[in-house]
């Protein structure tokens, strides 16, 4: 898989993440992607080094674990370790479960940042590396890939699937009152296809 396809791969993934209120950028989910996996997604679907710790079994996880060799800086020394890493049936599973992770206090500062570059230091800050240029290697690949052109998809569409979808069933309902009346029968159809569009669905 070329660095290219890997950000192909994973973009549908993480704009929806961020358009359904994850607040972890799309840029920086696809720089940490790349960095722990060295550009590629494995097996097990962790593609952010999260470790099994002391975290229990959930809708996301169902406690599967790969051990395999990764190193940590320990007073500024770089040290190889065995580790036990979560294993995931899909990369949805993986990243929904990251998701809960930064929902701890600990990683508040990492909710809270308003940039990419924010976003990186505080990922490094709060303790989720201990590489000290964890927050330089992300926002390298981030600026060598142009990855933040991926941030602004929030801006399309905020909308979550079920709500549209919810909505679409209610304006549905009132289809059958304008039967005959082109014109109602038009601004339904543009009020149901723009819900669509928020919510990142095609037009129909």
């Amino acid at each position: 898989m070329t660095q290219q396809a890997f950000i192909e791969a994973l973009v549908p993934h993480v704009t929806k993440l961020f358009a359904e209120g994850s607040s972890i950028f799309p840029s920086i989910r696809i720089a940490q992607s790349a960095l722990e996996t060295g550009w590629k997604v494995p097996s097990w679907n962790n593609l952010g080094g999260y470790k099994v710790g002391n975290g229990r079994p959930n809708e996301f996880w169902t406690g599967r674990v790969v051990n395999k060799g990764t190193w940590e800086v320990y007073d500024g020394q770089r040290v190889d370790i065995v580790a036990a890493f979560r294993a995931y049936e899909s990369i949805e599973h993986f990243f929904h479960d990251q998701d809960l992770l930064f929902e701890l206090p600990r990683y508040q500062r990492v909710r809270e940042a308003r940039s990419p570059e924010a976003q990186a230091e505080m990922l490094y800050q709060c303790g989720y590396a201990t590489d000290p240029q964890y927050a330089n290697k992300l926002l390298s690949i981030i600026n060598s890939h142009q990855l933040k052109q991926y941030d602004e998809r929030r801006q399309t569409y905020m909308l979550k699937k079920e709500d549209a979808d919810k909505m679409i069933r209610f304006l549905s309902a009132g289809w059958f009152t304008v039967q005959g009346n082109k014109e109602a029968e038009k601004e339904f159809n543009r009020l149901a296809n723009e819900l669509r569009k928020a919510s990142g669905q095609e037009s129909k």
